[in-house]
């Protein structure tokens, strides 16, 4: 029995509640790692052992969600996500926290059926602001998580608390499993569940596909850079611990959601997708200098994390969007994991060159590569609009034939 409530609403709700616990635990994995005796290259390879799993799972996620409907996919991949939570918070040296990093990689299928989700409920003018709401969901939830995470750990790095974010995190991940088994109805019509797309065909087949997901690679490497390099540096640099970290890494969040939620349904109508993206991508690399050059100054600093907010809460939204109008009914959730799949790839990519980077050429040089990474893909982004057009919906998109109903419309 469900719970009748608006299906994007139950979503919002849903991606929230899940990323919350996800988002917890992201400023306290390189301090674990640090107190099991890690190197700086460890650490961030730490980090990217669960963008290497979400990368292999992400577009067989897409698939199943395509085949079988997206309610078995989140509640599958909540589950599994739960049991990573678990083993985390009992980890007691580097090759549980490990494990526990690459399991929830694996489980980390809930984006995917989340942004295909929306994409099913959503009419094709209205689908820059139903991901752009998914989008602020992730955004608020990991806004909420990192300071959460950071408090409940507290300020000491030697002697911070990692079992009490854990049991929080599980409590998260339990409560959106069960609203999505109560509240979240099935959105995928019989018609469509069996079928199914290969990502490396889709690749082959559409080639803005390619462009966007290029685009979106470099960002996202960019800001798994930052992500995976920023508490080792404000631990090395200044002596912070989690607390700080975390607080440092909410105003990131903070902004990114206030785009996404408020400001994108805004300036996509008057900018237009491809603009907007090309421009987030542009703020998001002079955020990332201007963060290398602040030195010792913390405003600047936080200055620089606010642009770099600024540039990811306009282009994640804007190149989502552009992904899934290259998606008919039938294949949305197979189009969405394979974009992930390539943000997947950047974060693997991100955290890995990020250490070596970081012990070669000094602390601030991983800033300087991630805004090199990220420049070319304001470009990418205004040549798939070139190419295809302009931003408007595909004819596969627009044809009512199509477009798959969602249940109670």
């Amino acid at each position: 029995m469900t719970v009748k409530v608006p299906p994007l609403a139950a979503l919002f709700v849903v991606c929230v509640i899940d990323v919350l616990g996800f988002g917890m635990l992201i400023p306290l994995v390189p301090y674990m790692a640090e107190r099991f005796g890690a190197r700086t290259e460890v650490v961030t390879a730490i980090m990217g052992s669960y963008s290497l799993c979400q990368l292999l799972a992400a577009p067989v996620w897409g698939r199943l969600s395509d085949r079988y409907g997206r309610r078995p996919i989140l509640m599958s991949s909540l589950s599994g996500a739960c049991i990573s939570y678990v083993i985390l918070g009992l980890a007691d040296g580097l090759v549980w926290l490990l494990i526990a990093r690459m399991l929830a990689g694996c489980m980390a299928g809930n984006l995917a059926a989340a942004f295909a989700y929306a994409s099913d409920v959503s009419t094709p003018p209205e689908r820059a602001k139903a991901l752009g709401l998914v989008g602020a969901a992730i955004g608020i939830g990991f806004m909420l998580g990192l300071p959460i995470g950071g408090v409940l750990a507290g300020e000491d790095p030697q002697h911070a608390n990692f079992l009490l974010p854990a049991l929080a995190s599980i409590s998260t991940s339990l409560l959106a499993l069960a609203l999505v088994k109560f509240a979240l109805p099935e959105s995928r019509s019989e018609q469509h569940l069996r079928e199914s797309t290969h990502p490396l065909r889709l690749l082959r087949q559409r080639p803005l596909l390619r462009l966007i997901a290029l685009a979106a690679l470099l960002v996202t490497c960019a800001n798994g850079v930052l992500e995976s390099i920023f508490a080792v540096w404000a631990l090395h640099r200044f002596g912070l611990g989690p607390r700080t970290v975390g607080l440092a890494l909410f105003v990131l969040a903070a902004v990114a959601v206030l785009m996404q939620g408020a400001l994108v349904r805004v300036l996509v109508p008057r900018l237009g997708e491809v603009r907007l993206g090309a421009l987030g991508a542009s703020a998001y690399a002079i955020g990332l200098i201007t963060v290398a050059a602040a030195g010792a100054h913390l405003a600047l600093i936080a200055a620089g994390l606010a642009l770099c907010g600024v540039g990811s809460g306009a282009f994640n939204p804007s190149a989502s969007a552009l992904a899934s109008r290259q998606a008919g009914a039938g294949d949305r959730g197979a189009v969405m994991g394979t974009y992930q799949s390539s943000t997947s790839l950047a974060r693997v990519i991100g955290p890995f060159i990020a250490g070596p980077i970081y012990a070669a050429l000094g602390p601030d040089a991983p800033f300087l590569a991630g805004a090199c990474l990220t420049l070319p893909a304001a470009w990418l982004i205004h040549r798939a609009g070139v190419r295809g057009g302009s931003a408007a919906p595909s004819a596969t998109e627009s044809s009512p034939s199509r477009r798959s109903t969602p249940p109670g419309r």
